[in-house]
């Protein structure tokens, strides 16, 4: 019923799972990930002991070849069962149960396992394997998605297409710190999934995703003008005694709380506001509304 990858980025912080199936809110049944640990996918006749089951043998420090045998050793409906995982290092591993329904079977290399069932043909899992492998330019959430829309192209489940699911997870990475969930997306009814999980995932990139400080531009001369032109239009006047309280205060209304960064500014905050008031002009360099000259 479905096509999953679970793998582990090339620095090993990151462990994820995404799947695509034809079958109501796969991300809620298949996945499971434990920061520094690792990640599986159940799926097929899907085993749900089998995700705090495989995480503890995998704190435990048993590889992703033992997780997958001690599983499936003690589950009498092994054969009925699809399994991948990838531990904090070395091979992934995927296990098929020989009553899956065709075509069903897997591929695992370092760091990384594929697996489907119900599918078109094993060109699914090579298309996920090869676009896997030579994705790792891309940010390990959009690399597993790259991966995800390679297998649908190539057919993905041979009953259609309905849900898909993407959980990321590393040491310290989710909201504000205070969390190891870095991404949790799920299209749970959907006439085209990987589409929609695509487009979640790139509003999740906007909102969450931390700037990086080598684009950061400082709030001062003409960039502040700019900002507090903006900000008053949009019904946020710039206080001088506090600069930055109104460009935080909207940025929060706007869910963008993350990408900010006293002192300076995200570009892709800029442009948001640029976006939300889109009629101000630029000020010529004057005395700056957040504190600076030009």
């Amino acid at each position: 019923m479905t096509f999953s990858l679970v793998a582990r980025s090339d620095d090993g912080r990151q462990h994820g799972v995404i799947v695509a199936s034809r079958f109501l809110a796969a991300g809620a049944l298949v996945p499971a990930a434990e920061a520094d640990v690792g990640a599986l996918a159940t799926q097929a006749h899907v085993n749900l002991a089998y995700r705090p089951q495989g995480l503890a043998l995998l704190r435990t420090g048993v590889d992703a070849d033992g997780v997958v045998a001690g599983l499936v050793a003690a589950d009498a409906e092994r054969e009925y069962r699809q399994l991948g995982v990838v531990g904090a290092t070395g091979a992934g591993a995927s296990w098929t149960g020989p009553a899956c329904h065709p075509w069903a079977g897997g591929q695992a290399g370092d760091g990384w396992a594929a697996q489907g069932n119900i599918l078109i043909g094993p060109q699914v899992i090579d298309a996920i394997r090869d676009a896997w492998l030579g994705g790792g330019a891309l940010p390990f959430p959009e690399r597993l998605l790259a991966a995800l829309h390679a297998g649908d192209r190539a057919g993905g489940d041979r009953r259609g297409r309905q849900s898909a699911g993407l959980l990321v997870v590393e040491r310290g990475g989710g909201y504000a710190g205070t969390g190891d969930v870095l991404v949790d997306l799920r299209v749970d009814d959907h006439p085209d999934p990987v589409a929609e999980l695509d487009r979640l995932l790139a509003v999740h990139t906007l909102l969450f995703t931390r700037p990086d400080p080598a684009t950061l531009i400082d709030l001062t001369g003409s960039v502040a003008a700019e900002v507090g032109a903006l900000l008053a239009a949009l019904g946020h006047p710039v206080d001088p005694a506090r600069p930055e309280e109104a460009l935080f205060d909207w940025a929060g209304l706007e869910n963008l709380e993350e990408r900010l960064v006293p002192g300076r500014i995200d570009p892709v905050v800029l442009e948001h506001l640029r976006r939300a008031a889109p009629h101000v002009p630029a000020p010529r360099p004057a005395a700056d509304p957040l504190g600076a000259d030009a």
